[in-house]
């Protein structure tokens, strides 16, 4: 169990590493412009435009890294930075997000089925802790034994997520060369902000993984 404990810190710690890794990548290449002169949002527009999405809209919201599709009102928004920059960082990240909307209208499967289980881990990433600390406090197995099911959905969704968004990333690349968004010389950049991105995806899932492990160890030694 004690080894366990020490995945879940190393784990942790590598979750910690790749927030701070992200931010000092995007930091960094938000500090070289694109040779087109493209800003985040005529990255998106374009991309969208020449995948037959000309009714998706692009919304700048405030925050840092708050870009994010929405698939229920189907529109892309990207963060102002992104919006307006006409960085390697902006490009990358708003034709990520573009990345997501192609998914959406190819019915990509891993897309669709985090769409549908979305809603139950909502639900369940909610009562899990609460079920998980009255089972331990009150000494009800059954109860630890439902938190760890809601618990699991959680989980799930992650590891589902780390197939979505490399496939969005691999999109952005592949379409952006191929229609000029960027020069091959700059791929570097806009790949390390990508990797970036997608290693605090893997670095989550992990921990979440290690700590159901564990939770399934302790509940199974009460047997």
């Amino acid at each position: 169990m004690m080894g366990m404990y020490i995945l879940i810190i190393l784990a942790f710690g590598l979750s910690l590493w790749a927030q701070f890794r992200v931010k000092g990548t995007f930091n960094k290449w938000s500090d070289v412009p694109n040779e087109n002169g493209l800003t985040g949002y005529d990255a998106a527009r374009h991309m969208l435009d020449r995948n037959g999405l000309h009714d998706v809209p692009i919304e700048p919201v405030p925050g840092a890294l708050s870009d994010h599709y929405d698939p229920i009102q189907r529109v892309v928004r990207l963060s102002e930075p992104v919006y307006y920059e006409k960085s390697i960082s902006a490009v990358a990240v708003a034709c990520h997000e573009v990345g997501h909307a192609i998914q959406h209208k190819e019915h990509y499967p891993m897309l669709a089925l985090r769409h549908r289980i979305f809603p139950i881990v909502n639900f369940a990433s909610g009562i899990a802790p609460f079920l998980l600390i009255a089972g331990f406090l009150f000494s009800f197995t059954n109860l630890i034994g439902l938190g760890i099911i809601f618990f699991s959905a959680t989980v799930a969704f992650q590891l589902i997520t780390l197939p979505v968004e490399f496939n969005a990333s691999n999109r952005a690349r592949e379409i952006m060369v191929s229609e000029g968004f960027i020069r091959n010389d700059e791929e570097r950049g806009v790949a390390k902000v990508l990797n970036a991105a997608a290693l605090t995806y893997v670095a989550a899932a992990l921990v979440s993984l290690l700590e159901l492990i564990r939770l399934i160890g302790i509940f199974n030694s009460r047997d």
